[in-house]
């Protein structure tokens, strides 16, 4: 579907939209330390999910995660940063170097306000679990730098700071569906000439004592004792998502801008849908998640015909992965039982805030690579959950359009068209 650099207007005299791309990427996960780490053990179906090792979770009812291992947060930053910042921004500085360097920016020939940083993550959680006590006891012991390392305005703050990056610096959380969330709104700003460039994903540090208790309190943590089999996306017997860590950014341009520079294009950020169910505290809403998918796609500019694989937000509870499926099913009605679907969570846990921004760029290699990660642990086929999930073992297939889905706790929606570059 060839394509000039900006997109045809839909309605006359209406402003033309300027086309986004990702020129770099980079990510730290629980099975990977780099992109292409993640992407190898990803592709193997390696699981990243074992033993809390990052508290003492031997009281807990629920004892498993989503460690990010062997992470060396002082090869990415001076240790005056890495002093006064926490693990969440740590692993945000890490993922924004390797994806500053494997875009080619060259910084210092860029107008600082034409870079901006969208980064979602919601760390306050980390202020209960590390300093409650503290205050309780000693409320004058407590860590004077304690909101500027943990505030989330403050992840994105310090990209900025470490780059000097002036465009526009902001945080945003909208639950489950945030990484994919902020990678959309980064593209709006691109579109609407505020930049020409954003730093955008997600970082989450979310492996501590009260998430960890507060979610299998609820009863949304997997049950299961073996961790190698912990997380059962559209499975009969799922039965509750695994908390893992991680960051994920992705460089963002402006077509002009990227080809301008001679920048190598990765693939096309070409369209997000956003949608609010308004229905539920906890349970999704697939008419509303369909709305979002149906948002992407027109955004997008193309049909429902032309997606040739969905990155499942598959978080492995009961009602998320049976409503995804339903969900997938009004948008793209008997079609649907022949696109390709899988679940990154089956391996990597449930990232929160960063999970859109580390499946994002699981999208972008899966485009670039022809192969498609499978979704593990799948085992017994919920008769629910009955489309192609792409079961256990990866797929090499040809994959032009991505439909990538995220679908937040509460009913906040988010979902995106990744696309390879024409």
């Amino acid at each position: 579907m060839p394509r000039d650099s900006r997109c045809l207007a839909e309605k006359p005299g209406e402003k033309l939209k300027r086309r986004v791309v990702v020129t770099g990427m980079g990510a730290v996960t629980p099975i990977g330390l780099t992109v292409e780490e993640y992407w190898q053990n990803l592709v193997a179906g390696t699981n990243g999910i074992g033993p809390i090792t990052l508290f003492d979770a031997s009281l807990f009812p629920v004892q498993i995660a989503a460690e990010v291992k062997g992470f060396q947060p002082e090869k990415y930053m001076a240790l005056k940063r890495m002093d006064r910042t926490s693990r969440v921004t740590h692993l945000a500085l890490a993922a924004a170097k390797m994806a500053v360097e494997s875009s080619g920016l060259k910084l210092e020939s860029e107008n600082p306000s034409d870079i901006g940083v969208e980064l979602a993550t919601s760390g306050m959680l980390s202020i209960v679990a590390d300093c409650g006590d503290t205050i309780k006891n000693k409320p004058n012991r407590i860590d004077p730098l304690i909101i500027s390392k943990i505030a989330p305005s403050m992840v994105p703050a310090q990209v900025g700071l470490e780059y000097k990056m002036r465009g526009p610096n902001s945080s945003l959380n909208s639950a489950c569906a945030s990484g994919s969330d902020a990678l959309g709104t980064a593209m709006s700003h691109i579109q609407l000439g505020h930049c020409e460039v954003m730093l955008a994903g997600g970082a989450e540090a979310g492996v501590n004592s009260v998430a960890i208790a507060s979610c299998a309190r609820v009863g949304a943590l997997s049950k299961e004792k073996d961790p190698g089999k912990a997380c059962r996306p559209f499975d009969l017997n799922r039965s509750g998502f695994v908390i893992g860590e991680g960051a994920a950014l992705l460089v963002l341009e402006s077509l002009e801008h990227a080809q301008k520079r001679g920048a190598r294009i990765l693939a096309e950020l070409a369209g997000a849908g956003w949608s609010f169910d308004a229905f539920n505290d906890t349970a999704p809403d697939s008419d509303q998640e369909a709305v979002a998918m149906l948002k992407a796609i027109k955004d997008a500019a193309i049909s429902p015909e032309d997606i040739d694989y969905i990155n499942a937000h598959g978080t492995g509870t009961k009602l998320n992965d049976s409503g995804e499926t339903a969900a997938i099913k009004k948008v793209l009605g008997e079609r649907a039982y022949k696109i390709p679907i899988s679940s990154n969570k089956s391996m990597i846990g449930h990232l929160a805030a960063a999970a859109g921004a580390v499946e994002a760029v699981a999208a972008v290699q899966t485009i670039i690579k022809g192969i498609i990660p499978p979704t593990i642990n799948l085992e017994m086929p919920d008769p629910e959950c009955d489309l192609d999930y792409v079961p256990n073992t990866a797929r090499v297939q040809k994959i032009d359009v991505c439909l990538s889905n995220s679908f937040g706790m509460g009913g906040q929606n988010c979902c995106l068209i990744i696309r390879g570059f024409e």
